[in-house]
């Protein structure tokens, strides 16, 4: 029968249990010392010893015999095993919404950035009790953190506009970043304050939703994906926009429109989801195992990751089963602690400390 050990580690404390089996020894030679300094040794042993000799020596034989099976029991020794069921708990889903200006071209009606937020809410609307994030993203990101409260994420994106993001530009690395992050502290939590802890042997499944046009102006968005992908997260990525190019509208602040963006020579700006940007997007879904997914002009991808994500919870539904070795650390513990009581309960324990008693209530 092979052994195993939890924490094989602590068997180097058994090294200090010939020094401890030294304790007692070193102690009787001291007190038979003692009596011949104080007279004839046979006198002295019969007036203070008494027969308490062999009760001191199965005392000593016990205690280490305890220690030793303690310092065995929290190495956490395992044999045999059994089958347990696994199971998992759920999706934790991060939606990555691009809030960049070219969102607001018109090639998917009323705009790409107000249609890929219906479709969001929509989506979300329909989850069953999965934990929802949200990271706006352009230049920089927002977030919303984890939650299954999903009247207010629709909020936060009913309120948000590109307008409203800090800084310009599209950053798809950064914003895969902020998501990973939203998935770790939701990973450490295990849960908002309202949800139970995680069971022991649960888990839950992890997934990104990327929506984008592609215009990524910095970092490396593949590299992070790959990160992703190794700390089991996949990405789906739907891609926004049109081949042709779309021009971008401009708004006053007060909402009204007011031509479309031009750059520095006068020249009308145009936004296309290029076969570059696709490319590159196609190779963030691939590197985490995901789908890449190019909107239509009828709408957003959204019904094809939702398929996707009834897929993963038929998936979730079911179970697998594990091998696990069990622990027997109670079948020496045990033993160790009746050794312990019958070390106290040992005649020379209580004369002691009755001899002791009577001493000093005799001073």
């Amino acid at each position: 029968m092979a052994v195993s050990w939890r924490d094989s580690d602590v068997l180097w404390l058994l090294a200090m249990v010939p020094l401890l089996a030294g304790l007692p020894i070193f102690a009787f030679w001291r007190r038979r010392r003692a009596m011949e300094r104080f007279g004839d040794e046979g006198t002295v042993r019969a007036l203070v010893a008494g027969r308490s000799g062999p009760w001191r020596a199965t005392r000593a034989v016990l205690w280490v015999l305890a220690i030793a099976l303690t310092i065995v029991a929290l190495a956490g020794p395992q044999w045999g095993s059994r089958t347990r069921v696994l199971r998992k708990r759920g999706i934790d889903v991060v939606i990555a919404l691009d809030f960049s200006k070219s969102m607001l071209a018109r090639d998917v009606r009323p705009s790409r950035i107000d249609r890929a937020k219906a479709e969001v809410v929509r989506f979300v609307e329909e989850l069953d009790g999965d934990r929802v994030g949200v990271v706006a993203f352009a230049g920089e990101t927002m977030e919303f953190p984890m939650t299954t409260d999903y009247a207010a994420l629709a909020l936060f994106l009913q309120d948000l506009g590109p307008y409203d993001m800090p800084v310009g530009g599209t950053a798809i690395a950064r914003a895969l970043t902020a998501a990973e992050r939203l998935l770790e502290r939701a990973g450490r939590r295990g849960g908002g304050a309202a949800e139970a802890p995680p069971e022991e042997g649960t888990q839950r499944s992890r997934v990104v939703i990327l929506m984008t046009d592609g215009e990524d102006h910095e970092g490396n968005p593949v590299e992070v994906a790959q990160r992703l992908a190794e700390n089991g997260v996949r990405v789906y990525v739907v891609g926004i926009g049109s081949r042709t190019g779309e021009p971008i509208p401009t708004y006053a602040p007060d909402g009204t429109w007011t031509g479309y963006l031009r750059d520095e020579q006068g020249q009308l700006v145009q936004t296309a989801l290029t076969e570059d940007n696709e490319r590159q997007l196609r190779e963030i879904a691939e590197a985490t195992g995901g789908r890449y997914f190019a909107a239509g002009r009828g709408g957003v991808g959204v019904d094809q990751i939702r398929a996707e994500m009834r897929q993963m919870h038929q998936d979730e539904q079911r179970t697998r089963r594990v091998t696990v070795q069990e622990d027997r650390y109670a079948l020496l513990l045990f033993p160790a602690f009746l050794l312990f009581v019958l070390e106290a309960l040992l005649p020379d324990a209580w004369t002691g400390r009755w001899r002791r008693r009577r001493t000093e209530a005799g001073r």
